[in-house]
């Protein structure tokens, strides 16, 4: 490459080397497009809903459109079989979460997915889990997002409103 192309492949490392020195430093992104954001694990809001503790990363579960969320479960913390009405995808940040399928919890039926675990359900699988040790998971899919409890009396947000 010469002249004009050098130039160019120049102007866009430097460009991207600033800005990660920027990200870095905690420094405003200047000269990123609007939109973007960076997220860090002290900056999280953890609020409690429904037993766990629940982050919101980016989007709104509640309406529509793409969302992330991060949930922090306690050891042993059993979430009871239920589906959604959209796809979600779960990955498992930390500990070891438990998955199963069917209507009805079966600790025999779980599936351990260690930390960097990826779990995919598609709308309408009917579900459950629980937790090894404290675990961070985090979901994403598109909203809003809605939690259907086979048994509606399972259902967390009934038990502690």
């Amino acid at each position: 490459m010469t002249g004009r192309g050098t130039s160019l492949v120049w102007c866009t490392l430097l460009a991207l080397l600033s800005m990660s020195s920027h990200s870095q430093q905690g420094a405003p992104n200047h000269g990123l497009a609007p939109g973007h954001e960076f997220v860090r694990p002290d900056s999280l809001n953890w609020v409690r809903s429904g037993g766990v503790q629940l982050a919101v990363l980016s989007g709104d579960p509640d309406k529509p459109g793409l969302f992330t969320i991060r949930l922090k479960v306690r050891d042993g913390y059993r979430v009871q079989a239920h589906w959604h009405p959209q796809d979600e995808s779960i990955t498992v940040i930390q500990g070891t979460f438990l998955m199963g399928m069917g209507d009805k919890f079966d600790p025999a039926a779980l599936e351990q997915l260690p930390t960097g675990s990826f779990a995919f359900m598609p709308k309408e699988m009917r579900h459950f889990a629980s937790c090894m040790g404290e675990t961070i998971v985090q979901l994403h899919g598109m909203g809003p997002f809605v939690s259907n409890y086979v048994n509606p009396a399972d259902d967390p947000e009934m038990k502690n409103p």
